[in-house]
């Protein structure tokens, strides 16, 4: 139940409606899209770059793509927050790539930035499913799992993950599909 004076929280249904008004190129909708997500996608742009100033610039890049892309938004597919993410990691990936970004030694402060884009039973849920998800790595062989954080939350090309784990791009290609597989099928139990 809303209570009057509150903040909105915005759930995936609310963030769908949001990106589909953006789709018709609402600009009040794409203002309150921005203030419900720009705190955890700038999380996910810094986490890959560690460079507070590029990864904002990089996040303006991102929120434009978004704009652009609005359309093709389809809630069957992927939840607004896994849409954008991927957004946002993928742009963040082709920086690194395209320039070959040094580590900063920059420090946010996370903490300090609130997140209030999900509701509490939302919470809940994404707990679970990384509960779920953990369980799901650990399945998996030790190297495997580790080449599958490396390269999705550290953004690590299969370039380098060849280098680190000392196995030929095909072999991580190979494992990175396995692995991936692998835990589709444990999360849909």
């Amino acid at each position: 139940m809303n209570q009057p004076n509150l903040p909105e929280q915005h759930t995936s249904e609310s963030l769908s409606r949001l990106l589909n008004q953006v789709a018709q190129k609402d600009k009040h909708a794409f203002s309150v899209l921005y203030e419900a997500t720009h705190r955890k996608l700038f999380g996910v742009v810094y986490r890959i770059l560690k460079h507070q100033a590029l990864s904002e610039e990089i996040l303006q890049e991102v929120y434009l793509k978004i704009w652009d892309k609005a359309s093709s938004y389809s809630a069957s597919v992927a939840s607004p927050m896994t849409w954008m993410i991927t957004i946002a990691r993928n742009r963040t990936i082709d920086e690194v790539r395209r320039n070959q970004i040094p580590s900063s030694e920059e420090d946010v402060d996370f903490d300090a930035i609130p997140d209030d884009s999900m509701m509490p039973d939302e919470t809940f849920y994404k707990s679970r499913e990384l509960v779920k998800l953990e369980a799901c790595l650990d399945g998996l062989d030790s190297p495997r799992a580790e080449m599958i954080k490396a390269a999705y939350l550290e953004g690590l090309s299969r370039q380098e993950l060849a280098e680190h784990f000392h196995q030929p791009i095909g072999t991580i290609k190979t494992w990175l599909h396995r692995s991936i597989k692998q835990l589709q099928g444990c999360m849909t139990l």
